[in-house]
């Protein structure tokens, strides 16, 4: 199964689990007058809101290039997963201002077995869906499933800590409800600030990381014939790089020698680093 095509079957799964969260936490929620669940359900709706946004960003990533777009539209996933992070963080304000609002004017709740079984449901589901975009993740190195797996475990800690919440309502303990509620929140909001970051340094062009830049420099160690290694550049396209540099040989080799260097270390390059998606090189004479 192709890499585009795994990602469109986890955000149709997310899409569907989370339209079923969605209807059974609001309904015993606004029953009960839980803030904590009630926080749970604006989190599912966000959670479907990801889930589209992944299905269509996905969608996009997946075109191949054209005159336009030379390098593919593999920046679709991280255009798409910032604004997952952007809806997150205005949707974890609101719900910090609600919890907040029911800390001071000490808002008491229902007890209702409902509650529990939600939150029970709630977390088989979201672990469920947890393994496999984690898997997911981890197979296809897709920052849209990454965003996705993180918000289906954090889910499941969130849910079982408003459980918890919940059983304490039975002793008449009810501020643990708001401050649940604060917790939820706050969660979301650093999840949401990762995320962001993370797409922003993408679309921004920042260079992979220092561990694949010295897998390049040592591939390139093996040709004793390059003496000097200069102008090294990397750029994102999609969760993969284009990657160039300027490299020196001996001034006396053929025109054909050299380029031929050159054209060997590039296939190298592109068979053995998975995140480079193309390498252009430059050869120079010294």
């Amino acid at each position: 199964m192709d890499r585009f095509k795994s990602v469109k079957i986890a955000s149709i799964l997310g899409i569907i689990g989370n339209i079923f969260l969605l209807v059974i936490k609001a309904i015993v929620g606004f029953m009960s007058g839980s803030q904590a669940m009630i926080a749970d359900s604006f989190n599912s709706a966000g959670d479907i809101f990801s889930s589209l946004l992944t299905f269509i960003g996905n969608k996009i990533a997946s075109k191949p290039y054209d005159e336009d777009h030379n390098l593919g539209h593999g920046k679709a996933e991280y255009i798409f997963s910032m604004l997952i992070s952007i809806a997150m963080i205005l949707m974890s304000f609101v719900i910090i201002k609600d919890a907040i609002l029911s800390l001071i004017y000490h808002t008491k709740y229902e007890f209702s077995m409902w509650l529990v079984v939600v939150c029970i449901v709630t977390i088989c589901v979201k672990f469920l869906l947890f393994i496999y975009t984690n898997r997911m993740a981890k197979k296809l190195n897709n920052l849209l499933i990454k965003a996705n797996s993180e918000d289906h475990r954090n889910d499941c800690f969130v849910t079982s800590c408003n459980l918890i919440s919940c059983l304490l309502s039975l002793a008449g303990i009810y501020w643990i409800d708001g401050v649940v509620g604060i917790g939820i929140s706050t969660w979301i909001l650093i999840s949401a600030a990762k995320i962001f970051i993370q797409s922003y340094d993408v679309l921004m062009d920042k260079c992979f990381d220092e561990r694949t830049k010295q897998e390049v420099y040592e591939i390139i160690k093996k040709h004793k014939e390059i003496q000097k290694v200069t102008h090294f550049n990397a750029t994102p396209v999609g969760y993969q790089y284009q990657i160039s540099f300027s490299i020196f040989v001996d001034g006396n080799m053929t025109t054909f020698e050299s380029h031929e260097i050159a054209d060997k270390l590039e296939k190298e390059i592109d068979k053995e680093i998975d995140e480079v998606y193309l390498t252009v090189i430059h050869v120079n004479p010294i």
